[in-house]
């Protein structure tokens, strides 16, 4: 009778000694895992923290046990099995994930391998999520900690490039609630705006100069996180942490921020970790468990969509992110109509020892579904009106041909990407690199991005068949690239177009419509870019001295005055910028009058029918 009651923990430590025996003797066997190439955009981990020494002090084993030999990313799990009648038998399990951070793994090695290249993807615009989840009592605070420790340091070196304006927000998510860490814990909104984006309000944002400021903001926000005692952890967090550091470009005003998550998620619960619970604490341990399994579907169904994104642009995946708090909170990390590049860490924080083994198998089960197949790499068939299928030299070629003047540097703009992958650039980023060649301004580095995109947006929307896809293959200059085109269509932007005129200085084949850049002088400084003495854009009407006397400028004076005909002035209208980051309205009736010496080079429009809008390009 006394087996009978005997429980799994007291079965361990009595047959603690078989159980070590059976484990020396075990060969592992091939993964069970299908093999599936890295993920560049979620990298899925375990960190496999050492043993208690109230574990080691009570006789329980390691029942988890990474591999040092073969698939160093596979990890053995073993489960004593206790039968009816006879000697206990073993039961494994392998599970395989991207990386394996053994007992003995620092975090610091963490930090290096997985999440320091968070920190200059999101200084370049991109979001960089980091999760760290696990059975309560497995490390995950710990781990977390550490790690926004090293980011701090990272971004206050001085060694990444730019200069930026760094804010950082700790929020607290207890069930349904949202609570502010860093402003004595008050209680915010998580509400979605009417252009869909969600925000908290009510929360405040700290702008950080120093890692001293960042790590006292880091400690302030830890000390008021809801704790409560379980059976594995005596101070378990019962909520999610969010430290969110949004990093603001002053130099790409019109650019979203880059944004970094470090998400410390409350400790998932097994059965018998609930035995003592009274029901506030059982509507707790269900909520968190709840919000896990919708945090593990979105996860997965992001990274999803971002695999097919270039491969399948027509397919839409859906990620249920509005089914919790957690995941409406990072809505901006996995809605897939977003166009914000995503790069996401996991890292699965697991108890090795025996007793624990249930709630860690769950762990690591969820850590391998989250490891979303890739498709084995097929080089595409070059089409230079596709940019997914562009190598690096390719792309390079193409900027170098099509990036205005002065040509951006392929170089600096593409060291290392693929076509597919400079579409996955943040915007800030690819518009920094653009700006390392000398002499380009930042006008020419949106308009040079947007050609580049809408050339591949044009391109998955092309339902070509076989045979004009070979056809355009063949087609390699802009001169090809335009052939067929009526002169209406060419006249959908400020290009000229007659044949040849590009290589006629600009100055020497002055027409209507024709957009010009232009330092304003005099009464007209005022409308400068920004009013501050830079240049402006205005498209020219006529010549001055072809207007009739009643005709005046915006400050009411006559433009054609008496000895104008010896004069190279002409009536134009002034661009402004609209309110879309890039876009231009038209003043048609605004006019000013420019002399050929103060204009300094010509810009290329092109009117968009959908938001009505002039866009530049190059």
């Amino acid at each position: 009778m006394a087996s009978m009651t005997m429980t799994m923990e007291e079965f361990y430590i009595q047959h603690a000694e078989r159980y070590k025996k059976l484990v020396a003797a075990f060969k592992p066997g091939p993964s069970t895992a299908k093999p599936t190439d890295p993920n560049p955009d979620i990298i899925v981990s375990a960190r496999i923290r050492p043993m208690m020494e109230d574990e080691t002090a009570q006789g329980f084993p390691e029942g988890v046990h990474p591999r040092t030999k073969g698939n160093t990313n596979t990890v053995d799990l073993h489960e004593l099995r206790r039968p009816p009648r006879g000697l206990p038998s073993l039961n494994s399990f392998n599970f395989t994930v991207d990386h394996v951070f053994g007992p003995e793994s620092q975090t610091a090695q963490i930090y290096d391998s997985l999440v320091q290249p968070l920190v200059p993807w999101a200084w370049g615009g991109g979001f960089g999520t980091l999760f760290a989840y696990g059975q309560t009592g497995s490390g995950k605070t710990f781990t977390v900690s550490g790690l926004e420790r090293h980011v701090a340091e990272t971004l206050m070196d001085g060694n990444l490039d730019g200069e930026r304006k760094i804010y950082i927000c700790i929020v607290e998510l207890a069930g349904q609630t949202a609570y502010d860490l860093l402003n004595s814990r008050k209680q915010i909104s998580v509400l979605e705006d009417s252009f869909g984006t969600t925000q908290l309000a009510g929360a405040i944002e700290h702008h950080i100069t120093t890692k001293s400021a960042m790590l006292s903001y880091i400690d302030a926000a830890a000390a008021l996180r809801a704790t409560s005692p379980t059976l594995k952890n005596d101070t378990s967090s019962r909520s999610h942490a969010i430290c969110r550091i949004r990093i603001e470009n002053p130099a790409m005003a019109g650019e979203e921020d880059g944004l970094l998550y470090l998400i410390d998620l409350a400790g998932s619960e097994a059965a018998r970790d609930k035995v003592i619970h009274d029901t506030t604490r059982m509507k707790e341990a269900r909520e968190i468990n709840t919000s896990l399994s919708v945090l593990k579907d979105c996860i997965r169904g992001r990274a999803l969509a971002d695999a097919e994104a270039i491969s399948k642009p027509g397919k839409k995946a859906y990620v249920p992110f509005r089914q919790s708090t957690l995941t409406k909170t990072l809505k901006h990390v996995f809605d897939p109509t977003s166009a914000r590049s995503c790069k996401t860490v996991v890292v699965a924080c697991v108890n090795p020892c025996l007793a624990d083994v249930f709630a860690s198998k769950n762990t690591l089960r969820f850590a391998e579904l989250l490891r979303v197949p890739v498709a084995k790499f097929k080089p595409p068939v070059f089409n230079p009106k596709v940019p997914a299928t562009w190598n690096n030299e390719e792309l390079r070629a193409w900027i170098e041909q099509n990036s205005g003047t002065p040509k951006v540097d392929g170089s600096l703009l593409a060291p290392t990407e693929s076509g597919p992958q400079l579409l996955r650039l943040p915007i800030p980023e690819f518009l920094s690199r653009c700006l390392k060649t000398a002499g380009v301004s930042q006008e020419q580095a949106r308009a040079f991005h947007g050609k580049f995109w809408k050339l591949h947006v044009d391109s998955t929307k092309a339902a070509a068949s076989t045979s004009k896809t070979a056809a355009v293959a063949s087609e390699t200059s802009v001169e090809k690239a335009t052939k067929g085109m009526s002169r209406m269509e060419l006249l959908d932007s400020s290009v000229d177009p007659e044949p040849g005129s590009d290589v006629i200085p600009f100055k020497q084949r002055i027409r209507p419509g024709m957009v010009i850049s232009w330092s304003p002088s005099g009464e007209y400084a005022k409308f400068s870019s920004g009013g501050t003495g830079k240049s402006s854009m205005a498209i020219i009407l006529s010549p001055a001295h072809a207007v009739g006397e009643r005709v005046k400028d915006l400050f009411g004076t006559p433009v054609n005055k008496a000895g104008l005909e010896d004069e190279e002035k002409y009536l134009c209208a002034i661009l402004t910028p609209a309110i879309l980051p890039g876009a231009y309205d038209l003043s048609l009736w605004r006019h000013v009058v420019v002399s050929l010496e103060e204009m300094e080079t010509e810009v290329l429009l092109e009117w968009d029918s959908a938001t009505r809008y002039y866009y530049m390009t190059v």
